[in-house]
């Protein structure tokens, strides 16, 4: 029951803050997707490319990124940011100091690192794809973004769900890295409240039931999504 009782909400247990803290976390997994899928196929595309001026940066910047702890991307992404842009507004004669949001320097961060991986998932759903869809794609009159559209991002959709259900999975506890930049998200304010208690276990404990209940909740609207790619696909024996 006392435990019970540092969960009210109010200013009279921890309940409210820890809510704050999880809603934001969910808003910064969510965002971080976005701009890590976007991000992630450019690369994937760049991974593609004939031309070798493209694809060998690309393969280098993959392999540091992949090659680095994600905490550590995420200070040097956020500090880095930080420092590059105030340099650049001096350079404009703009007196002011930049400071850059730590919401928008986690998202940078965690989709830098999110991309990373997203890449190699989307290029190995394009090679997956036979190349005859897009011969007669083609051989039907669709144009070649048509064709991509209609025909070859569908099917590399399918493909490529389940990785990046892996991803967003990995990607929704790493949001807890956020913590290091002072952002309030769920595992910061489950310290805060261990800390001003006295009783982190607890705290601890709680978030990660919350972190267990938003990965469990994935896991289902994930199975969904593979259900819906399949629709229309013949099941094939064993």
């Amino acid at each position: 029951m006392e435990g019970l009782s540092l969960l009210a909400l109010g200013a009279d247990g921890w309940g409210d803050e820890l809510l704050r803290g999880a809603w934001l976390t969910l808003q910064l997994a969510l965002v971080t997707l976005f701009f890590g899928i976007l991000l992630g196929l450019l690369l994937a595309a760049a991974r593609l490319s004939s031309w070798k001026i493209i694809r060998w940066p690309c393969m280098g910047w993959l392999l540091v990124v992949r090659g680095t702890p994600e905490f550590l991307v995420l200070l040097l992404i956020y500090f880095g940011l930080d420092r590059y842009l105030s340099q650049i507004l001096r350079f404009l004669g703009i007196a002011e100091q930049f400071e850059l949001p730590r919401f928008a320097g986690a998202v940078v961060g965690l989709a830098v690192i999110f991309s990373a991986y997203a890449a190699e998932i989307f290029r190995g759903a394009w090679r997956a794809v036979p190349k005859g869809q897009m011969e007669a794609a083609v051989a039907v009159g669709m144009s070649p973004l048509a064709g991509f559209w209609r025909v070859r991002m569908p099917q590399m959709w399918r493909f490529a769900i389940p990785g990046l259900g892996n991803l967003w999975m990995v990607l929704l506890k790493d949001t807890s890295l956020a913590a290091v930049i002072a952002l309030n998200e769920l595992l910061r304010m489950a310290k805060i409240a261990g800390e001003t208690t006295r009783d982190p276990l607890f705290f601890f404990a709680v978030a990660a039931l919350i972190y267990l209940f938003m990965t469990a909740c994935s896991d289902l609207v994930r199975l969904w999504l593979e259900r819906r790619a399949r629709r229309g696909v013949r099941a094939v024996a064993g």
